[in-house]
């Protein structure tokens, strides 16, 4: 097949260009720049100007990952501002570009992220559960609705609601790694909240099954069917480094760094991948004690 993507150079990006060119698809990247990929990337400033004509045409599959990091700094209010408008302009400028093409691609996968649901508590989520409240939430049913307006054209829409994405080369776990290897890592908050974790072999996997089954549609959960609470995950880290976690990082203590990002830390989001697993998709990585062997060791 014939893909497109956009967003290639970061951690999930370029393990789907890496995946896909491996399957012998022909991978085309967009960038601000030019630079990227075996043979260049094709210009495209996201949030400026529609995704152009040339890139799109004759495209079997569009994986749209484009967006500012929600994780590289506090929320200031221009911050947020960046958050929402790299992923609602650029899902704009996106569909705008397909709008204008000829011989569309026949399905778009658009990242969005199990941050969709909100802290929930205990509440199973599944692709057809609502959107939770807040920041976070509000963004993605923006995000999700832009990409959404690509079936106008008769593309076929995946939103891909990612959760926290497990890789021995960046990541949440890059960030996790320095206090637990000395010692001094544990739980975040009460540590009872759900984290929707996943291998980054298993993200990558979904977005391939997803690009070539054409019965997929509308919301996937990716993230693995293994879930864990917040304080069993920093015990199976602290296991896989043969390190304690026994040091908490206080609620009020995450807030006064982070600010209204700690939302992001503290909140609890017990997803279900149903539409995966029902579509006959088969998880490398259901527990998470393998998951951090695989990655650590």
């Amino acid at each position: 097949m014939k893909v497109l993507i956009s967003g290639a150079s970061g951690l999930l990006g370029s393990a789907i260009s890496a995946r896909l060119n491996a399957a012998g698809h022909q991978v085309t990247e967009t960038s601000r720049s030019g630079a990227g990929g075996a043979n260049g990337a094709v210009i495209w400033r996201v949030q400026n100007e529609p995704a152009p004509v040339s890139a799109l045409t004759d495209k079997d599959a569009v994986i749209h990952l484009a967006g500012e990091s929600i994780a590289s700094g506090r929320w200031t209010a221009e911050r947020k501002a960046r958050i929402r408008d790299s992923r609602v302009l650029g899902t704009r400028n996106l569909v705008e570009g397909m709008r204008n093409a000829k011989n569309r691609p026949s399905v778009l996968i658009c990242a969005s992220a199990v941050g969709f649901y909100g802290d929930r508590g205990d509440e199973s989520l599944t692709e057809d559960s609502p959107p939770g409240k807040g920041f976070l939430p509000e963004v993605c049913v923006e995000w999700e609705k832009e990409a959404k307006r690509a079936e106008e054209l008769g593309v076929r829409v995946v939103n891909l609601r990612t959760g926290i994405v497990l890789s021995r080369s960046g990541g949440a776990l890059e960030k996790m790694l320095p206090p637990f290897r000395l010692g001094i890592g544990g739980p975040l908050g009460s540590g009872n909240q759900w984290w929707p974790w996943v291998h980054l072999d298993d993200v990558t996997g979904i977005v391939e099954h997803v690009m070539k089954t054409p019965s997929i549609r509308g919301p996937v959960n990716a993230a693995s069917p293994g879930i864990v609470r917040n304080a069993d995950f920093t015990s199976a880290l602290a296991r896989a480094l043969n390190r304690p976690a026994i040091l908490p990082a206080p609620s009020f203590a995450l807030r006064l760094i982070f600010g209204e990002m700690a939302d992001a830390l503290l909140s609890s989001e017990r997803v279900i991948p149903t539409v995966a697993l029902a579509s006959g998709f088969a998880f490398q990585f259901e527990d998470i004690d393998a998951a951090l062997r695989d990655l650590l060791t």
